[in-house]
């Protein structure tokens, strides 16, 4: 077992962190292990995206402590997020770090685990429904094609800066036999466009703009490459949302 991983009960430990996905933000799309984690925690640390109807599922006399970070607004910091997982689970409680999408995709995992095992806490990682999944079934699509589509790649449109990163594999992901999804990326879109189709990716290769995934303010904008660019050269960020573009099956 690797370290700091589970090694006791995490439905009977003190001291205990269970750090759970909840999903795109629809409380029907949370797993059974995430609400039963919910509802045994003394303190739930949560996202912005992972909160609303998701929190009811949580103990009545939980403690519940907002620390999402949200592009272009104040934002917890990412070193005060782990020294609070820290703090409460070295005072004996049974904490929930609540995670949108997956935690293990473009969530900064890796460093809510690594504090934790640098303090000898025991924790356990609940997997959830990605937000790339929940954006094609509600555009009532797949993510691969048998015969056109036969990879999924997921990347992120901004790096610690805010910016496009500037080591992507363009090769990679302007395949135009390949399904991606790009992550946060709503306003480097417009270069990202720019830069796949000077890399070969046909302009009218379909795309699916999905914001509000999961919430009520839900939106979906099934487009091209190139003309959803346009769209989000001037459209405004109002709610996170996701960019999927390659083979998707519109046409089905």
């Amino acid at each position: 077992m690797a370290k700091g991983l589970l090694v006791s009960d995490p439905l009977t430990s003190a001291g205990f962190v269970s750090l759970v996905s909840a999903g795109p933000g629809d409380p029907e799309l949370l797993t059974l292990k995430a609400a039963n984690r919910l509802s045994r925690a003394e303190v739930v640390l949560y996202d912005d995206l992972a909160s609303g109807p998701v929190l009811d599922h949580a103990h009545p006399h939980a403690e519940l402590i907002p620390v999402g970070k949200r592009a272009g607004r104040p934002s917890a910091r990412q070193d005060h997020v782990n020294a609070l997982l820290v703090e409460h689970a070295l005072a004996g409680r049974r904490v929930v770090r609540l995670k949108s999408g997956d935690s293990g995709i473009f969530g900064r995992l890796e460093e809510e685990l690594a504090a934790l095992i640098r303090a000898g806490i025991p924790f356990e990682i609940v997997p959830g429904v990605t937000s790339a999944s929940a954006a094609a079934a509600a555009a009532g699509i797949p993510l691969t094609r048998r015969l056109t589509a036969r990879r999924v790649q997921f990347i992120t449109g901004a790096d610690v800066t805010g910016h496009l990163p500037e080591d992507l594999d363009w090769a990679a992901i302007a395949d135009p036999a390949v399904t991606t999804v790009v992550f946060m990326g709503q306003r480097s879109f417009p270069e990202l466009a720019r830069g796949l189709r000077a890399h070969g990716l046909p302009g009218d290769t379909p795309a699916l703009f999905a914001q509000a995934v999961g919430h009520p303010q839900q939106h979906l904008i099934r487009s091209t490459v190139e003309d959803l660019a346009r769209i989000m050269e001037t459209a405004p960020v109002t709610h996170p949302g996701l960019i999927l573009y390659g083979p998707l099956a519109f046409d089905l």
